[in-house]
């Protein structure tokens, strides 16, 4: 019979082990580009069907060639796994990293429109740039006030629509 502290050794272990991967995905950074590759697989599969370089370079707006460098680079990390002419398709790895940038955007997207009232398509793009530089455990404290602010005490507090409404008044200053 295996001695029971084994065990419990063994899953400590392995807890170790986990905490210790996310500790290092946190202080491994990818390029913007990398991230923003992850981040359209992860979208584009989302489906379930499988994710071609054509429609990388489509989302992207990038050509072929760049894509499949890119995927060369991404398979090197082993990030993703594509054969020459085949699917695009995200690792376990590559799976965690492109939804924690993924979460970082939708935090953006949603503080920039949904608390300082910008309009989605500026929210959306300007999400994009400053999801590469926002780590991890910010993204979950904005996400945690966003949800907050919104969702605390019955929805959208008065003095959120009061800053909307005084925003429309004042011009942008550049």
């Amino acid at each position: 019979l295996p001695n029971k502290s084994e065990g419990q050794v063994t899953q400590s272990t392995k807890e170790k082990r986990t905490e210790a991967e996310r500790q290092t995905y946190r202080l491994r950074r990818y390029s913007a580009n990398m991230e923003d590759y992850l981040e359209a697989i992860l979208t584009l599969s989302s489906g379930g069907l499988p994710v071609t370089v054509t429609q990388l370079s489509d989302a992207l707006r990038v050509s072929k060639p760049s894509v499949t460098a890119a995927m060369s680079k991404l398979a090197a990390e082993s990030l993703v796994r594509h054969e020459k002419y085949g699917a695009v398709e995200l690792t376990s790895r590559g799976r965690t990293i492109a939804e924690d940038v993924s979460h970082r955007h939708e935090a953006l997207r949603l503080f920039l429109s949904e608390i300082l009232g910008m309009r989605p398509e500026t929210a959306d793009e300007d999400a994009c740039k400053l999801e590469h530089h926002l780590s991890h455990d910010s993204s979950v404290q904005l996400t945690r006030f966003v949800d907050y602010v919104l969702n605390a005490d019955g929805g959208k507090p008065a003095w959120l629509s009061e800053f909307a409404s005084s925003q429309k008044s004042e011009p942008a200053r550049q």
